[in-house]
Protein backbone atom coordinates (compact mmCIF):
# COMPACT_ATOMS: atom_id res chain seq x y z
CA UNK A 1 0.00 0.00 0.00
CA UNK A 2 1.40 3.78 -0.66
CA UNK A 3 2.67 5.60 2.43
CA UNK A 4 5.19 8.60 3.16
CA UNK A 5 9.16 7.15 3.61
CA UNK A 6 9.91 9.97 6.33
CA UNK A 7 13.18 8.79 6.41
CA UNK A 8 13.80 10.95 2.46
CA UNK A 9 14.05 14.92 2.43
CA UNK A 10 10.85 16.35 0.13
CA UNK A 11 12.02 17.90 -2.59
CA UNK A 12 9.61 20.38 -4.16
CA UNK A 13 8.59 20.75 -7.90
CA UNK A 14 8.12 23.69 -9.69
CA UNK A 15 4.63 24.39 -11.18
CA UNK A 16 2.30 26.17 -13.76
CA UNK A 17 -1.19 26.16 -13.24
CA UNK A 18 -3.24 26.93 -17.00
CA UNK A 19 -7.04 27.64 -16.91
CA UNK A 20 -8.52 27.48 -19.87
CA UNK A 21 -11.82 28.91 -20.16
CA UNK A 22 -13.70 31.43 -22.09
CA UNK A 23 -15.50 33.70 -19.40
CA UNK A 24 -13.35 33.63 -16.51
CA UNK A 25 -10.23 35.77 -15.14
CA UNK A 26 -7.96 35.66 -12.46
CA UNK A 27 -10.61 37.70 -10.05
CA UNK A 28 -13.33 34.41 -10.67
CA UNK A 29 -10.91 31.95 -11.29
CA UNK A 30 -11.74 29.64 -8.73
CA UNK A 31 -10.21 26.29 -10.09
CA UNK A 32 -7.07 27.81 -10.46
CA UNK A 33 -7.24 29.15 -7.18
CA UNK A 34 -8.00 25.77 -5.31
CA UNK A 35 -4.69 24.67 -7.29
CA UNK A 36 -2.53 27.04 -6.38
CA UNK A 37 -3.53 26.80 -2.84
CA UNK A 38 -2.67 23.08 -2.98
CA UNK A 39 0.26 23.62 -4.07
CA UNK A 40 1.61 26.26 -1.81
CA UNK A 41 0.36 23.99 0.89
CA UNK A 42 1.74 21.28 -0.19
CA UNK A 43 5.20 22.94 -0.02
CA UNK A 44 5.66 23.26 -3.93
CA UNK A 45 6.26 26.14 -6.16
CA UNK A 46 3.81 27.97 -7.79
CA UNK A 47 6.20 29.60 -11.01
CA UNK A 48 3.43 30.38 -13.52
CA UNK A 49 -0.29 31.08 -13.68
CA UNK A 50 -2.59 31.63 -16.91
CA UNK A 51 -5.78 31.92 -17.93
CA UNK A 52 -6.68 31.43 -22.04
CA UNK A 53 -9.64 30.48 -23.89
CA UNK A 54 -10.42 26.94 -25.26
CA UNK A 55 -8.02 27.41 -28.36
CA UNK A 56 -6.13 24.48 -29.09
CA UNK A 57 -3.10 26.42 -30.95
CA UNK A 58 -3.10 28.47 -28.06
CA UNK A 59 -3.67 25.89 -25.40
CA UNK A 60 -0.87 23.58 -26.90
CA UNK A 61 1.14 26.81 -27.86
CA UNK A 62 1.64 27.80 -24.44
CA UNK A 63 2.29 24.21 -23.18
CA UNK A 64 5.20 24.21 -25.31
CA UNK A 65 6.58 27.44 -23.96
CA UNK A 66 6.22 26.02 -20.31
CA UNK A 67 7.54 22.71 -21.38
CA UNK A 68 10.65 24.67 -23.17
CA UNK A 69 11.26 26.36 -19.56
CA UNK A 70 13.84 24.28 -17.54
CA UNK A 71 12.06 26.12 -14.47
CA UNK A 72 9.18 24.60 -14.79
CA UNK A 73 8.73 20.81 -13.92
CA UNK A 74 4.81 20.01 -14.10
CA UNK A 75 1.90 21.59 -15.77
CA UNK A 76 -1.62 21.12 -14.60
CA UNK A 77 -4.51 22.75 -16.47
CA UNK A 78 -8.00 23.03 -16.06
CA UNK A 79 -11.20 23.44 -17.92
CA UNK A 80 -11.83 22.21 -21.43
CA UNK A 81 -12.14 18.81 -20.66
CA UNK A 82 -15.60 17.91 -21.62
CA UNK A 83 -17.58 17.07 -24.16
CA UNK A 84 -19.26 19.93 -25.30
CA UNK A 85 -17.54 21.42 -29.12
CA UNK A 86 -15.31 24.08 -27.29
CA UNK A 87 -13.75 21.86 -24.79
CA UNK A 88 -10.08 21.08 -26.86
CA UNK A 89 -8.03 20.77 -23.78
CA UNK A 90 -7.44 17.47 -23.97
CA UNK A 91 -6.68 17.33 -27.94
CA UNK A 92 -3.89 20.22 -27.44
CA UNK A 93 -2.25 18.18 -24.81
CA UNK A 94 -2.45 15.16 -26.60
CA UNK A 95 -0.54 17.43 -29.86
CA UNK A 96 2.40 18.31 -27.47
CA UNK A 97 2.39 14.77 -25.30
CA UNK A 98 5.62 12.86 -26.37
CA UNK A 99 4.25 10.06 -23.80
CA UNK A 100 1.02 9.64 -22.85
CA UNK A 101 0.39 8.63 -18.87
CA UNK A 102 -2.39 6.61 -19.80
CA UNK A 103 -3.77 5.74 -15.64
CA UNK A 104 -4.29 8.73 -15.05
CA UNK A 105 -7.71 9.20 -16.39
CA UNK A 106 -8.56 5.90 -15.59
CA UNK A 107 -7.13 6.50 -11.64
CA UNK A 108 -9.12 9.95 -11.78
CA UNK A 109 -12.44 8.13 -12.95
CA UNK A 110 -12.21 5.76 -10.21
CA UNK A 111 -11.55 8.78 -7.85
CA UNK A 112 -14.74 11.00 -9.45
CA UNK A 113 -16.81 7.81 -9.01
CA UNK A 114 -16.66 8.05 -5.57
CA UNK A 115 -17.66 11.51 -5.60
CA UNK A 116 -20.13 11.56 -8.55
CA UNK A 117 -21.11 8.58 -9.55
CA UNK A 118 -22.02 8.00 -13.12
CA UNK A 119 -21.49 11.43 -14.08
CA UNK A 120 -17.70 10.40 -13.75
CA UNK A 121 -18.05 9.13 -17.47
CA UNK A 122 -18.29 13.21 -18.82
CA UNK A 123 -14.37 13.80 -17.87
CA UNK A 124 -11.91 13.46 -20.10
CA UNK A 125 -8.93 14.21 -17.97
CA UNK A 126 -5.56 12.95 -19.34
CA UNK A 127 -1.71 13.33 -18.78
CA UNK A 128 1.66 12.86 -20.13
CA UNK A 129 4.98 14.02 -20.77
CA UNK A 130 6.75 16.38 -22.98
CA UNK A 131 9.82 17.41 -23.33
CA UNK A 132 11.19 16.63 -19.58
CA UNK A 133 8.07 18.08 -17.99
CA UNK A 134 4.84 16.75 -16.47
CA UNK A 135 1.43 17.54 -17.75
CA UNK A 136 -1.99 16.94 -16.51
CA UNK A 137 -5.03 18.19 -17.77
CA UNK A 138 -8.49 18.64 -14.98
CA UNK A 139 -11.99 19.45 -15.41
CA UNK A 140 -12.92 23.23 -14.29
CA UNK A 141 -14.80 22.63 -11.46
CA UNK A 142 -13.00 23.14 -7.88
CA UNK A 143 -14.21 20.27 -7.01
CA UNK A 144 -12.33 18.07 -9.91
CA UNK A 145 -9.40 19.76 -9.01
CA UNK A 146 -9.48 18.67 -5.44
CA UNK A 147 -9.73 15.27 -6.55
CA UNK A 148 -6.93 15.11 -8.53
CA UNK A 149 -4.57 17.32 -5.85
CA UNK A 150 -5.90 15.29 -3.14
CA UNK A 151 -6.36 11.68 -4.27
CA UNK A 152 -3.59 11.31 -7.22
CA UNK A 153 -1.04 14.37 -7.53
CA UNK A 154 -0.30 15.35 -3.78
CA UNK A 155 0.77 11.74 -3.79
CA UNK A 156 2.81 11.11 -7.16
CA UNK A 157 4.17 14.81 -6.72
CA UNK A 158 5.86 13.66 -3.25
CA UNK A 159 9.76 12.26 -3.65
CA UNK A 160 8.73 10.42 -0.21
CA UNK A 161 5.78 8.71 -1.69
CA UNK A 162 6.54 5.29 -1.42
CA UNK A 163 6.02 2.26 -4.15
CA UNK A 164 7.04 5.13 -6.44
CA UNK A 165 6.38 8.46 -7.12
CA UNK A 166 6.67 10.86 -10.29
CA UNK A 167 9.28 12.99 -8.39
CA UNK A 168 12.07 10.52 -8.53
CA UNK A 169 11.93 9.47 -12.56
CA UNK A 170 11.93 13.16 -13.31
CA UNK A 171 15.98 13.48 -14.04
CA UNK A 172 15.35 10.98 -16.55
CA UNK A 173 11.69 11.82 -18.38
CA UNK A 174 14.46 13.04 -21.38
CA UNK A 175 16.79 11.16 -21.27
CA UNK A 176 16.40 9.83 -24.63
CA UNK A 177 17.36 13.24 -25.88
CA UNK A 178 20.42 12.95 -24.48
CA UNK A 179 21.76 10.12 -25.92
CA UNK A 180 24.35 10.01 -28.55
Amino acid sequence: MSRIDDSLEFIPVRIAVLTVSDTRGLADDRSGDVLAGRIADGGHTLVQRAIIQDERQQIADQLRVWCADPGIDVVISTGGTGLTGRDVTVEAHRDVYEKEIDAFGTVFTIVSMQKIGTSAVQSRATAGVAQGTYLFALPGSPGACKDAWDEILVKQLDYRHRPCNFVEIMPRLDEHQRRK
